[in-house]
């Protein structure tokens, strides 16, 4: 299952072209992965509060430009598990103008531990991302 979560262009997001800057898509992206995990019932703060901390981060994220996108417009990012692994998750993303791929992305989102070092999902969130929520 996918989840989706709509953006709207402004013009903050624009370079001197009128299209979304490359860089505005990454936080598109940041913006899709964070809502989906607030609907998987994935608590940030709760993970920094355990005994020992925890911390999402990205370890790698590739993109791929189809299309611009331009002020105004209304986006939708979309989000799945594409991959789980022992310390990570490989997400899979994409963004959309109605039935225009503008982007598609892969992350790979893990835990560290305040010293920066992987550490293994607790259940509860290997769990939430295997179930791949819905919105």
């Amino acid at each position: 299952m996918t989840f989706r979560f709509d953006i709207r262009v402004y013009f903050e997001d624009t370079d001197f072209t009128g299209r979304v800057y490359h860089g505005a898509y990454v936080r598109y992206l940041e913006r899709g992965r964070t809502e989906w995990l607030r609907v998987a019932k994935i608590d940030h703060a709760e993970l920094a509060r355990r005994e020992t901390p925890l911390f999402f981060t990205i370890r790698s994220l590739s993109l791929t430009f189809h299309a611009p996108a331009v002020i105004d417009d209304v986006v939708t990012v979309t989000a799945t598990t594409a991959e789980e692994r022992r310390v990570a998750f490989v997400i899979d993303q994409s963004i959309w103008r109605g039935d225009v791929k503008l982007v598609t992305a892969q992350a790979e989102l893990c835990l560290i531990d305040q010293n920066g070092r992987p550490q293994r999902p607790p259940p509860s969130v290997r769990d939430a991302l295997s179930s791949r929520p819905v919105r």
